[in-house]
């Protein structure tokens, strides 16, 4: 496996991939995409603008994942994204520290045996987007400078979930607004960090 930073497509917006290009990366299909979509759902209970990142084995068992969302450690991206300026970038550097933080990168395998899916929740409809093109070359450059295989690109909308370029989806589970959210799950205590603040984002390790 070579390793070295992704071509750019900087384009109008910033480093972005479009549908052509990341048809041509032969990411790998899943085989359950289904069982991956509901599995991130429940455990990481995305809202609007949260990114979940997941690292599977090679049997697509869940190794490890995280979710951050604008608000916590993904307000740059947050912020660059509501400037209009969709810039993979940003998304790299946010993907590539959850990462690290998860699970030990493969730099030293010859070849990649673990693979990392990232599952976007956002609003509008399921065509791709600059905001997707520039999560896709985040993934596919934080999978390189990680060791691990590039996998799908999934996005998470009001109309249900996309696996982007497969053509693969489902109406359940779909992204809620914070009105449906709360309607949906009674009230409970919030999780807080030492100082006291709301913890934003989850990690997790499957055993």
């Amino acid at each position: 496996m070579a390793f070295g930073a992704a071509p750019v497509n900087a384009g109008s917006s910033g480093r972005i991939l479009e549908p052509a290009e990341w048809a041509d990366a032969g990411i790998p299909l899943l085989r359950s995409p289904r069982e991956v979509v509901s599995g991130l759902f429940s455990r990481h209970d995305p809202s609007p603008a949260t990114a979940v990142v997941a690292v599977l084995d090679p049997e697509e068992r869940l190794l490890a994942s995280a979710s951050f969302g604008p608000s916590g450690p993904g307000r740059r991206i947050g912020r660059g994204m509501a400037a209009g300026l969709a810039d993979g970038w940003y998304a790299r550097n946010a993907l590539l520290s959850h990462l690290r933080r998860v699970i030990p990168h493969d730099l030293r395998r010859r070849s990649p045996v673990r693979t990392a899916v990232l599952l976007y929740c956002r609003t509008g409809g399921e065509a791709w987007t600059e905001e997707d093109g520039a999560w896709m070359w985040g993934l596919r450059d934080a999978c390189t400078l990680h060791g691990l295989r590039c996998g799908a690109y999934i996005t998470l909308t009001p109309q249900g979930w996309n696996v982007l370029g497969e053509g693969r989806g489902g109406r359940s589970p779909q992204a809620l607004g914070d009105d449906l959210r709360e309607a949906r799950t009674p009230p409970g205590p919030s999780r807080t960090s030492a100082g006291g603040s709301a913890v934003p984002l989850r990690w997790t390790a499957a055993r």
